[in-house]
């Protein structure tokens, strides 16, 4: 088993904190994207659509995408329970996982995509108009999940999971894009500074 990484991408990124969560170690093969290796066509004999992680089994099945990949592992080793256990809580992890990936990590992923000078040779084009486009959205939806974390510790309750790890990966991915969580929402910086002091973080 072999899982081929991509260093702080957020997906790669994504898996590793999951299997960290878990207390599950995989060798890494590490793909340089600087260097375009994801681009190449070793690594598209792999998957073709060049984007890490990818998961190749023993048997030589290969499983893409970041969640298909966690929730390979959680179905491997149920415990922690990081996609939750009753039919609730599934659908609630699901709810805000799925939120946060389309209302988050994926707006802030394209403000970075199309401005950051590094992600020329792999956006082209570059169209920073779409990235101002997106910024009002994050705001308008981490304002949201401010409220809903006044409710509650974690984004799906009082339990970590999976949504948690997203979360965090988006914000944290915040950075690098230029973008900055408001001095007033102050549910999500409690929120983010609490995944971020979590072991599973760094990694």
């Amino acid at each position: 088993m072999k899982l081929y990484d991509g260093g702080r991408a957020p997906n790669p990124r994504r898996t590793r904190v999951f299997l960290a969560e878990k207390g599950i170690k995989v060798p890494l093969q590490q793909v340089d994207l600087g260097a375009l290796e994801h681009m190449s066509a070793a690594y598209a004999a792999i998957n073709p659509l060049k984007r890490v992680p990818a998961l190749v089994l023993d048997d030589g099945t290969v499983i893409t995408e970041s969640i298909s990949i966690c929730r390979y592992f959680e179905a491997l080793q149920p415990d922690p329970a990081l996609f939750g256990r009753t039919a609730l809580e599934i659908a609630r992890i699901e709810m805000w996982n799925r939120r946060l990936e389309l209302h988050l990590l994926f707006p802030v992923s394209h403000v970075f995509r199309h401005t950051h000078p590094a992600m020329k040779a792999m956006e082209v084009p570059q169209i920073s108009e779409w990235a101002e486009a997106n910024k009002p959205r994050i705001l308008e939806f981490i304002t949201l999940l401010d409220t809903e974390l006044a409710q509650h510790r974690f984004i799906a309750g009082d339990t970590f999971s999976v949504a948690d790890i997203t979360g965090l990966i988006a914000l944290d991915f915040m950075k690098p894009a230029k973008l900055t969580v408001p001095d007033e929402l102050k549910q999500l910086s409690r929120w983010h500074a609490e995944l971020s002091v979590r072991p599973s973080a760094a990694a």
